[in-house]
């Protein structure tokens, strides 16, 4: 069995996106096989955000394999983030 590891802001973002008004999250880093970091939920409608370290180099912060078919293969919404300006933003669509 594999430990997954998460990215150095996953705790923190998850913490600040609690603090929204109106705003669930669901760590979902554990499931593996590509699948997004997070699973957010608000106003209705679920978000899938893989969470990546803004702090890292562009080249440090690709997705990985298994990550890049995940998205390509999804029929529905799923979106890489790096802070809590991404997911508003995202939010918001």
């Amino acid at each position: 069995m594999r430990i997954r590891r998460t990215d150095a802001n996953h705790k923190k973002l998850i913490d600040q996106l609690r603090q929204l008004p109106g705003v669930s999250v669901f760590s979902t880093h554990t499931i593996g096989k590509g699948f997004p970091d997070i699973v957010v939920g608000y106003g209705g409608k679920n978000y899938l955000f893989e969470i990546k370290d803004e702090d890292k180099a562009p080249s440090l912060t690709k997705l990985t394999n298994s990550e890049d078919l995940f998205h390509k293969k999804w029929q529905g919404q799923v979106d890489v983030v790096k802070n809590l300006g991404d997911c508003i933003l995202k939010l918001q669509k």
